[in-house]
């Protein structure tokens, strides 16, 4: 985990050393350690999406690798060093089966990777918490709920949650203990309190838990349409 972004790199590596990275917004140089030590020649980078923190150190790994694919939604804007496109279905990665998985709302062309029982989410699912659609490429609420609730919440219970952003969860506790989750599924009611929201009115539907202890919330603008934004954007009253 990147201490200062508190984004994750995984390395994903099969049992006859084939593998592959999920972003790369590092530090990446205990996974190249880790690679070297375990005998895994990793072939592909699978970016969830474009955002900063979870490519930056995309250099390093193709400098240790130069031969290493690195592909990506064509929804998302262009970043240096991608080699390919990475479309919804299905990928081979040595004995590993990778399924890409829309999952639009933090960016457009977000996608949650599904492999062997554990989904890595990049910023659309964390524990106790879930993506914003302020971000540079968002959609709309309506994208990042239904990416939640229909697509990585629809998976098998036991399924691990590996987020783009700090401890992973599972199905079973995200559908318990998420409080987005928890409202979305009707089993505890919506806020209604008046605040303002990036200096505009609004109300409040929810104040959440967010990745990095601080907020993330939930607001309903004055013509009725609804947004997650940063808690410390939100004043109440």
């Amino acid at each position: 985990m990147n201490d200062q972004f508190l984004s994750n790199t995984y390395l994903v590596s099969d049992e006859s050393g084939g593998g592959f990275f999920v972003d790369a917004g590092g530090p990446v140089e205990p996974l190249i350690e880790a690679a070297e030590r375990d005998g895994v020649t990793p072939t592909h980078v699978l970016l969830t999406h474009h955002h900063y923190d979870h490519v930056c150190e995309l250099g390093k790994l193709t400098e240790r690798w130069p031969d290493l694919e690195v592909l990506m939604s064509p929804d998302e804007p262009a970043v240096d060093g991608t080699t390919g496109e990475l479309r919804p279905g299905e990928l081979q990665v040595g004995a590993l089966t990778v399924r890409a998985l829309p999952t639009p709302g933090h960016t457009k062309g977000m996608l949650s990777l599904l492999v062997d029982g554990e989904v890595f989410t990049g910023d659309t699912l964390f524990k106790n918490s879930v993506g914003g659609v302020r971000a540079p490429g968002h959609t709309t609420f309506a994208d990042i709920k239904h990416s939640i609730m229909d697509v990585l919440l629809a998976l098998p219970a036991d399924t691990v949650i590996r987020p783009g952003h700090t401890d992973s969860t599972t199905v079973a506790d995200e559908l318990e203990s998420n409080s987005f989750v928890r409202i979305w599924r009707g089993v505890d009611p919506e806020g209604s309190d008046p605040c303002t929201a990036m200096g505009e009115q609004a109300t409040l539907v929810h104040l959440g838990d967010d990745y990095d202890g601080g907020h993330k919330a939930w607001v309903r603008w004055a013509d009725g349409s609804d947004d997650i934004v940063p808690g410390s954007q939100v004043q109440r009253g």
